[in-house]
């Protein structure tokens, strides 16, 4: 164990900088140490509120993490494990592994997760596809997986008596003190998998587990899949020095999903519970929670259509289950993860979007409404932590501005609603245990992150990691070309408002070229006051070059209700780009944009945005970097495409207005696509089919395709490739240097 006795994270990724005026550039973006400087990740205060733990780079690899903690008594810093020291060689991880953290985004290597015991005694970490546990004040963590087979989705059990995980499809639990390792299931085979959570559970529902621990820890509940209804897709994944066809279960929109159970299991006797999901089996199963107690589990079903979600409670004990809601909406019902049982066995409380607004609702058990507890024209983000001995409810939200998160506090007596968090910007919260004490983690446009712990009104207690851009700080040698951009808003020629972001250049007095960075996609938002990461560094990059830099979030896009979300319904690629059109309009009306040589990127959803907007409103974009894009929306998978656009058996009208392939004849301006080959979720073949559809009507156009890289494009070298890939197709194509 190696310590570091100063004061809270001592800035571990700085530098020192002798000047403040060098202009940002791209190879420095992915450079160590990381621009944005000290930058813990998954921060946690131990469940006995004795310390802090968090994950953090190295100062030579941003990307290699290590585990750190800050105990809260004598305010030092010390590394708990050094993941070179446990691994230095090659992570070697199971296909399963690397398709899990794809769909998580979880990049990086070394200690990249952590949870800790209920008591706060003990945690776990996995690292090169082994576990380890460590018991607080031991010298060092035990390993106890050291097998030739892969495990994934590790979990302590509620007591700490256990670790559980999926092998070879199966669930296992091992018993920590004595070693006994424990085979709970034993039927996991071909399409048969246990305890996993399906491809659309994992990318699309945020469901990232196939198996739950009882709190008493007597029974896990676990999920149990049929792969085979769904079509096999042959694929090719290409290598720098190889090809490999990978034969892959994807449920394309309109075709079968998986067929899934839900089981009980007694630990001890190993006896199985089969749940009744209904004689409908085509079915989503989105949630699975224990109440407060071990005798009843609820769990959340939707139809294939989406259009209503059932909560349903299943006692143990009595075999018996019923429901307790169930929402219904004319196009689609978001999901959330925003259910929590109160220690009184009474009640529980809910988030619902029934007045158009995503609110939180209090219930009885029985599923008796009791209350609305938050209303308003402004949506929750998530519940944060609940004090029942004080009947406060802490939670995230938009109150104030659509740009910015908060933190607020409601009373569960009179429903008043108080902003703890003060400073503007965008606040992202983690609770202790008890609901007294939070870390917030807070960033702006302009700030990068700063972590900070604060007792439960507000009051902070001290930083642990202030992060100030001084003479030290990474980021200190571009301040004198930083440009902090605009966030504002204007209305469409209908009336509706549209937050914005916009980066001027320094010589307002010329014209200038824009580059418009979108998503546009639901379940997304772009314009916030908050760090942006490398990609707001590249904004950074181009703003010195020139450009102006320009971010719409139109209609479609989240957290300013669904009626704002709506009118994308079976119309993907319809008011989105109207909505684009109209920033168009509005940049035309300034006096430092060149409306000749208006450019326009995106990613994924951005890259679907970028060609419709290219093929449908020439007019208005002359060049487009498209990323890794849908092309043809039943080419993508069912859970998330349907939700938006119906079933392609009978609504194929709207697929094809959706599709980009109407459109592509009337492309003019200049395109490059680019997309990583081995893709697993926006299939290559999206791009590929656009590829020859352009190569028949003799339509010019580039390309950029990334051998091995799947819908991220991960890797230092790659981003800067890709980064300068964009940038240098603008130069060429609007003439600047």
């Amino acid at each position: 164990m190696k310590k570091l006795t100063c004061l809270l994270f001592c800035g571990l990724n700085l530098m020192t900088q002798a000047s403040n005026s060098e202009p940002l550039n791209i190879e420095r973006i992915f450079a160590s140490p990381a621009l944005e400087g000290s930058s813990p990740r998954n921060l946690k205060i131990s469940p006995d509120g004795k310390r802090v733990t968090f994950l953090q780079g190295k100062d030579t690899d941003y990307d290699r993490l290590d585990l750190w903690e800050y105990d809260l008594r004598t305010k030092t810093t010390q590394m708990l494990f050094d993941s070179d020291e446990l691994s230095s060689g090659p992570e070697i991880l199971s296909d399963e592994e690397k398709a899990r953290r794809e769909r998580m985004r979880l990049n990086g290597t070394g200690i990249v997760s952590y949870e800790w015991s209920k008591d706060g005694k003990a945690l776990i970490f996995p690292l090169a596809g082994d576990l380890y546990y460590f018991k607080i004040g031991d010298k060092k963590a035990l390993r106890l997986l050291d097998t030739p087979e892969f495990e994934t989705d590790f979990k302590l059990s509620p007591n700490g008596n256990y670790v559980s995980y999926v092998r070879n499809q199966d669930l296992y639990i091992k018993h920590i003190k004595n070693g006994l390792e424990t085979r709970l299931t034993h039927d996991g085979q071909g399409n048969i998998k246990n305890a996993m959570a399906e491809f659309v559970a994992q990318e699309e529902m945020s469901r990232m587990t196939g198996y739950w621990w009882s709190p008493d820890e007597k029974y896990i509940a676990y999920t149990q899949i049929d792969e085979s209804p769904v079509q096999e897709v042959t694929r090719s994944e290409i290598y720098a020095d190889s090809i490999k066809m990978i034969t892959q279960r994807y449920p394309a929109a309109g075709t079968p999903n998986v067929l899934i159970k839900l089981a009980v299991m007694n630990v001890a006797s190993q006896q199985t519970q089969w749940i009744d999901l209904g004689k409908d089996k085509d079915i989503y199963l989105n949630r699975v929670d224990w109440t407060a107690t071990s005798e009843v589990l609820t769990y959340q079903l939707q139809p294939r259509n989406q259009q209503s979600l059932q909560l349903k409670a299943y006692a143990v004990h009595k075999g018996t289950q019923r429901t307790l809601l169930e929402e219904k909406s004319e196009t689609w019902i978001n999901l959330h993860d925003d259910l929590y049982f109160l220690a009184d066995n009474k009640h529980f409380i809910w988030a619902s979007e029934r007045d158009g607004f995503k609110h939180l609702y209090l219930y009885k058990n029985d599923g008796e409404l009791v209350k609305q507890l938050t209303k308003g024209q402004w949506v929750v983000n998530s519940i944060e932590a609940i004090n029942e001995s004080k009947q406060i409810v802490y939670f995230t939200g938009r109150v104030d501005l659509p740009t910015e998160a908060h933190l607020y506090s409601v009373s569960l007596k009179d429903e008043k609603i108080q902003r703890v968090s003060q400073r503007r910007g965008f606040h992202k919260i983690s609770f202790g245990q008890d609901a007294s004490v939070y870390i917030d983690n807070f960033s702006t446009i302009n700030t990068p992150p700063q972590v900070s712990l604060h007792k439960a009104d507000g009051e902070q207690l001290t930083w642990l990691s202030e992060n100030a851009i001084d003479a030290n700080h990474p980021l200190f040698a571009y301040q004198d070309h930083w440009v902090a951009p605009e966030i504002s808003s204007f209305k469409t020629e209908d009336g509706t408002q549209l937050y914005y972001r916009l980066y001027k250049p320094a010589d307002l007095s010329i014209k200038h070229p824009v580059i418009v960075y979108l998503y546009g996609g639901p379940h997304a938002q772009q314009v916030t006051n908050s760090w942006a990461g490398n990609r707001g560094l590249l904004f950074q990059h181009w703003v010195d070059k020139g450009y102006v830099v320009f971010t719409l979030d139109n209609r479609g896009s989240n957290y300013r209700g669904k009626a704002f979300e709506e009118p994308i319904y079976k119309k993907m690629g319809s008011i989105e780009v109207e909505d684009q059109i109209s920033g168009v309009k509005f940049l035309r009306n300034l006096p430092y944009v060149d409306a000749s040589r208006i450019g326009i990127h995106g990613h994924s959803y951005g890259g679907y945005m970028t060609l419709m907007s290219m093929f449908k409103a020439g007019d208005y974009f002359q060049a487009g970097v498209a990323g890794a894009p849908v092309t043809d929306w039943e080419l993508y998978d069912t859970f998330y495409t349907e939700r938006y656009m119906g079933n392609p058996k009978t609504d194929k009208d709207a697929y094809t207005a959706s599709s980009v392939f109407p459109y592509a004849k009337d492309l003019t301006g200049d395109l490059l696509i680019y997309h990583g080959m081995a893709d697993d979720n926006v299939l290559f073949t999206n791009s590929t089919k656009l590829y020859k559809h352009l190569q028949d009507l003799a339509i010019p156009f580039e390309s950029m395709d990334y051998p091995g890289k799947k819908h991220s494009i991960h890797g230092k070298n790659t981003g800067i490739h890709l980064y300068k890939t964009i940038t240098n197709f603008f130069d060429k194509h609007f003439a600047m240097k």
